[in-house]
């Protein structure tokens, strides 16, 4: 029966590359497939103060679904009932994306995950253990030998009681390559088709972080039998970009979270990621996102999980497409693109917001006043435009109704 799923899986791996490379017809370029891995209900939820109910959590994970992630991992079965009835009624409503659950390297998370996912379209366990001096020594109180060893035991069990292993090493930004390399080959060798590198700490640099998946690609024997997963937490700053990174340099799969929700300071953006490669046509790698739903999906989360996201926040904050600069907003009245990369269209925003402030010039004011049916001479606006200074200079911004009311008085 192993050798069976195991000769299934393999060939599912191979469909699935074969699958993984979109033509592009336009400019004769193969562009490589990336799983989006959302761990929004698993290490999102994480966060201090925050607690979702099994009908949320459903309610997301079908949103999650619409938006086209391939992977939804949806909790830690073994953690609380909670989860475990949440991983349960996930993997009853989900037809389409694979449903993940959480595991140690212990034999009863591996049950536990097994039981939660078994009614699952396509499940997967992801188990796996520390491998940095840190969690070895300090955590684990272990050695390199019992950790591989330990590894394997899970893996094997993990792929006795479900189709689809990925395997964690915990800590892997901090982790020897070539101590990580003979881990990774040992999984692989025990059953896991999916291989996740996390930079835990939020501790390395792109480059950094970049060179490990480098070497992993290139010093795993077996490496072709596996797809690498970025997993990077934004401590410093880096997950978005060590994700790239990882993604560049071979990784195939990005496990990240709607609004970069996780965790400390949080994980990799899942809309940041996917606005890069949409973006960025060079680097030659795409996803199956629905990206004009991302705002939408944005504002579910951020009130379900009570996380309020920042207004500067990339992609999806409130500012993201707001303008108060007279130079800015003269520009992006003219052409959108002379200060906008993504038009908010593109990822569910109404529009460009022209926000007047003390800071906005005439242009700004001439277009908002245009949107409220009044078309002003020269004059005119010279005039108002005196007026709205000073008023602006009281204000933090101009609503309607006040733009209105001074426009009314000329």
């Amino acid at each position: 029966m192993n050798y069976l799923i195991l000769i299934l899986s393999t060939s599912k791996i191979y469909l699935n590359r074969i699958a993984q490379h979109n033509i592009n017809k336009k400019n004769d370029i193969v562009k490589e497939y990336i799983q989006i891995f959302d761990t929004t209900l698993r290490d999102g939820e994480q966060v201090p103060g925050c607690k979702l109910a099994t009908p949320q959590k459903v309610e997301i994970a079908k949103e999650l679904e619409q938006l086209g992630v391939d992977v939804i991992e949806a909790g830690f079965p073994i953690s609380s009932p909670g989860d475990f009835d949440a991983v349960t009624q996930i993997s009853k409503t989900i037809k389409d994306a694979t449903i993940c659950a959480l595991s140690r390297a212990v034999d009863s998370d591996i049950e536990s995950a097994a039981e939660a996912l078994k009614f699952a379209n396509n499940g997967r366990i992801h188990t796996g253990i520390g491998t940095s001096e840190f969690h070895i020594f300090h955590k684990l109180n272990s050695n390199p030998e019992d950790i591989i060893s330990r590894g394997e035991k899970a893996v094997k069990k993990a792929r006795n009681v479900c189709s689809e292993v990925e395997f964690y090493a915990e800590d892997a930004g901090r982790t020897d390559n070539e101590f990580l390399a003979r881990v990774i080959e040992k999984m692989i060798s025990a059953g896991a088709t999916i291989i996740n590198i996390p930079d835990t700490t939020g501790y390395c640099l792109p480059h950094q972080y970049s060179e490990k998946i480098a070497y992993l690609m290139n010093n795993v024997p077996n490496i072709d039998k596996a797809i690498l997963s970025t997993h990077c937490h934004n401590d410093l700053g880096l997950a978005t970009a060590n994700s790239i990174a990882g993604v560049q340099a071979g990784a195939r799969q990005v496990e990240c979270t709607i609004n970069g929700v996780g965790e400390r300071a949080g994980n990799t953006s899942l809309e940041e990621v996917v606005m890069i490669l949409k973006q960025h046509d060079n680097i030659n790698l795409h996803t199956q996102v629905k990206t004009e739903r991302l705002t939408h999906l944005s504002r579910i989360v951020e009130s379900e999980m009570n996380m309020p996201v920042q207004r500067n926040k990339a992609i999806v904050g409130e500012n993201a497409f707001a303008h108060s600069s007279g130079i800015h907003q003269d520009g992006v009245i003219k052409n959108r693109e002379t200060y906008e990369i993504i038009n908010p269209i593109d990822v569910g925003a109404d529009s460009s917001k022209i926000i007047l402030t003390a800071r906005s010039g005439r242009a700004a004011l001439k277009y908002r006043a245009q949107l409220l049916k009044f078309n002003l001479s020269k004059d005119q606006l010279n005039y108002a435009y005196e007026k709205f200074l000073k008023l602006a200079d009281r204000q933090i911004h101009i609503n309607d109704n006040q733009l209105l009311e001074l426009l009314n008085k000329i």
